[in-house]
């Protein structure tokens, strides 16, 4: 009956209502919610923007504004006439990083759109479009620019399943951390590739390749170092 009677002073139609409860044991739960919500947030890095939205504040600017505009909140890249090609490097250089971002494209050729996102030293890029040497959509793959180009470990090769149509926002994430280097795409894991070469610290860089007519939007890029 004791029970029964502690049980019913905590119990109102069906629900538990936490300042009934003994104070200690009301204290163990406000501690373990609060070291629950510590470790998901030490698991989960706090991203920044690295682009605001307004212009090229963090890039390395004055190389690159014939080639790179900003506008409606949308960081544009677009070849030149000559059809040069550029980076849009950011002003410091980092080793272990996240980056996320939405992109978009749409060739209007039979080449397509060859862009990526470039990092580390010597220089390691994530192929985004159309591969210059293969000719065939790599977006998500690890470009080394060694014999293999593209090496088969760390290749995307459900890439299309996971993206949205050319032409359509895809969401893309990036983790360099240590001697790996990973890729999401739209939330899935997409490549993984592990190579102790690329450990340098270096800009970040965004591509434009030559030769190509190409036009590539970059929307919502943040950032974290590790």
């Amino acid at each position: 009956m004791a029970n029964e009677s502690a049980l019913h002073a905590v119990r109102e139609n069906g629900n538990i209502h936490p300042m009934k409860l003994h104070p200690l044991i009301l204290s163990l739960i406000l501690s373990l919610a609060a070291v629950i919500a510590n470790l998901s947030e030490a698991g989960e890095p706090k991203l920044e923007p690295l682009f605001n939205g307004k212009d090229l504040t963090n890039f390395k600017a004055e190389e690159s504004k014939e080639f790179w505009r900003v506008e409606d909140g949308i960081l544009i890249g677009e070849n030149n006439a000559e059809k040069k090609g550029n980076y849009l490097w950011t002003e410091k250089n980092y080793r272990d990083f996240v980056i996320d971002f939405d992109v978009r494209w749409k060739g209007v050729t039979e080449r397509g759109v060859d862009t990526g996102v470039e990092m580390r030293k010597p220089n390691i890029q994530l192929q985004l479009g159309i591969s210059g040497s293969l000719k065939v959509d790599m977006s998500g793959s690890w470009y080394t620019g060694g014999k293999e180009k593209y090496p088969e470990a760390g290749q995307a090769k459900e890439a299309k399943t996971l993206m949205k149509p050319e032409g359509e926002w895809n969401h893309f994430r990036i983790q360099a951390k240590g001697d790996t280097f990973t890729c999401w795409i739209n939330g899935q894991k997409a490549s993984e590739y592990t190579d102790p070469k690329f450990s340098g610290a270096a800009p970040i860089g965004l591509q434009i390749h030559p030769g190509v007519v190409m036009k590539c939007e970059y929307r919502n890029i943040k950032f974290a170092e590790l």
